[in-house]
């Protein structure tokens, strides 16, 4: 199995876990378009080199280190078709192909200096979250506003989008998407770095997102929270 084939099986089942819980050979089989013998096959190699659980006639899940890779290359994908759409101007119904083809050959310090370039965005043209980057930074503004090279240490913790948060799930700001000034507004709402926070709710269709924080509830436009990543709390038991 290629590097490229590893990828986009990964990513696929990003796709179909996030959506059905597991991704079963079947669907694999019809969003790559391939023999459901070939992902039988290719899932037995993804568990032995560990980035998948794989189970018989039952389906796979991502492991911890398959689901960073798959985010990983998900991320490039999408910020990929933010940079075809909005420098190139490419035709929509080309975005995703071209991104597809071209995500597997970027670097981690292209994919640096594409987020750079394209201001660190939030979402795809299509409306799809950006997952943050996995540097060991606070904020954007160590990228785009910082001088050398950015360090390439990664992070200990995985990073949630807070609006990936289940209602009454707790999370520690670690970091926060965007130059000064979205780091001063979150500032002026109380968000701040290291800061607690619980998700209380969050209404459909992109709506506003209403969380607990320094036991004062506020509800935040969908927009703003883009800007907000946790480390998720561990419960604790009594």
């Amino acid at each position: 199995m290629t590097s490229e084939q590893l990828e986009e099986y990964l990513e696929s089942i990003l796709d179909i876990e996030t959506i059905d819980g597991i991704a079963k050979t079947s669907a694999i089989a019809k969003c790559l378009k391939v023999a459901p013998a070939s992902v039988t096959e290719a899932l037995q190699v993804l568990s032995e080199k560990g980035f998948v659980h794989y189970e018989p006639y039952k389906g796979a899940k991502l492991t911890d280190l398959g689901r960073e890779m798959a985010q990983k290359v998900k991320r490039r994908h999408r910020l990929l078709e933010v940079f075809l759409t909005d420098v190139l101007h490419i035709n929509q119904e080309n975005v995703h192909d071209e991104a597809c083809k071209m995500e597997h050959t970027l670097s981690d310090e292209t994919e640096c200096a594409l987020c750079k370039l394209l201001k660190a965005p939030a979402r795809c043209p299509h409306g799809s979250l950006i997952e943050a980057c996995n540097r060991q930074v606070e904020s954007c503004s160590s990228c785009l506003e910082g001088e050398g090279t950015v360090s390439s240490c990664t992070r200990d913790e995985p990073l949630l989008p807070v609006t990936t948060l289940a209602p009454g799930q707790k999370g520690t700001i670690a970091f926060i998407r965007g130059d000064n000034s979205v780091v001063q507004r979150l500032t002026d709402l109380g968000l701040t770095l290291h800061t607690e926070i619980q998700l209380i709710r969050k209404a459909p269709m992109l709506g506003p997102v209403e969380i607990a924080v320094r036991k004062t509830k506020l509800a935040i436009d969908h927009a703003i929270a883009d800007h907000i990543f946790v480390t998720a709390c561990k419960e604790t038991t009594g």
